[in-house]
């Protein structure tokens, strides 16, 4: 049995997606992300003015008169989220953790998908790929990989992002469109990220606390590590640290964003605010932008 609060937490989330589905995202989204093109549908007969390069000479030769073949585009999109659970996403300064963040992303952009009628698939990942849910279509669903995503219990704390591309790589027999939402504390992912871009289209969603950027001055600390369980002292007091810190964030930031550069990956920065609307803005700007883009 789910437990009461799990649900509650479901319908909480269904509640503060829908009006943003609804209202601004859904027509971002349809434009952003296209079919896979022209599937065939039928063969009919020749009428004037059809295309001489549509017509089915195979049909033809053997009915005696000539038949065309009708194609129709093909709007319908296989959608996963691949979805980090490792023990950093149990950080937060604000009012939500990480990971409950990551949730609710991964919840908008898999109500989106139903909205539009594309099937939605979910894989859980931390050190090893932990829970992979097909994808199918239909808001029943999309509330089981919520439920999913809100009601897993991590089997590991580590984070290996590779390992999980390489995952999805072998389980994606056709193009997708693949979300992946984390804070992308990994080793390095790039080759497997580079495999995944040249056989779908890949979208990295990375979640960070402002605290994780940013040290206030409140003297000493005792900090552990989520996925190793190290523990550190360190001063915040001191002007030096704080840069030291800073400047090292700034590093590991650059990197990453080299490495979306090099495999071509689209990249969105979400910064956990208190206000909810405040938080997802970079990513309705992200649909926006392509959308435009693509138009």
């Amino acid at each position: 049995m789910i437990p009461s609060e799990i649900l509650r937490k479901v319908r909480q989330i269904e509640i503060r997606t829908r009006s943003v589905v609804n209202s601004v995202l859904s027509g971002a989204y349809s434009s952003t992300f296209k079919g896979r093109g022209m599937e065939f549908a039928e063969v009919r007969e020749y009428l004037p003015g059809d295309e001489i390069r549509s017509i089915d000479w195979n049909v033809t030769a053997r009915q005696g008169h000539p038949f065309v073949k009708k194609y129709v585009e093909e709007r319908e999109l296989t959608v996963l989220l691949v979805v980090d659970a490792s023990s950093s996403g149990e950080f937060g300064s604000q009012r939500e953790m990480k990971g409950e963040v990551m949730a609710t992303i991964s919840a908008l952009l898999a109500f989106s998908a139903i909205k539009n009628n594309d099937r939605v698939g979910l894989l859980i990942f931390t050190s090893k790929v932990e829970k992979y849910i097909p994808p199918q279509k239909g808001k029943k669903h999309v509330m089981r990989v919520i439920r999913e995503l809100l009601y897993h219990e991590p089997e590991e704390r580590g984070t290996d992002l590779g390992a999980a591309l390489e995952q999805v790589n072998r389980l994606l027999k056709r193009r997708a469109v693949v979300f992946l939402v984390s804070d992308f504390a990994s080793a390095d992912f790039q080759r497997p990220m580079r495999l995944l871009q040249q056989r779908h289209d890949a979208v990295a969603i990375t979640v960070v606390d402002p605290r994780e950027r940013d040290l206030p001055d409140v003297g000493f600390l005792e900090l552990e590590d989520a996925e190793t369980g190290e523990i550190v002292l360190i001063d915040t007091g001191s002007p030096e640290f704080r840069e030291t810190f800073r400047k090292e964030v700034q590093t590991e930031s650059s990197h990453l964003r080299r490495l979306f550069r090099r495999t071509n990956t689209d990249f969105v920065e979400v910064f956990i605010k208190p206000d909810y609307d405040d938080t997802i803005q970079p990513l309705l700007d992200y649909f926006r932008k392509r959308a435009k883009n693509r138009g």
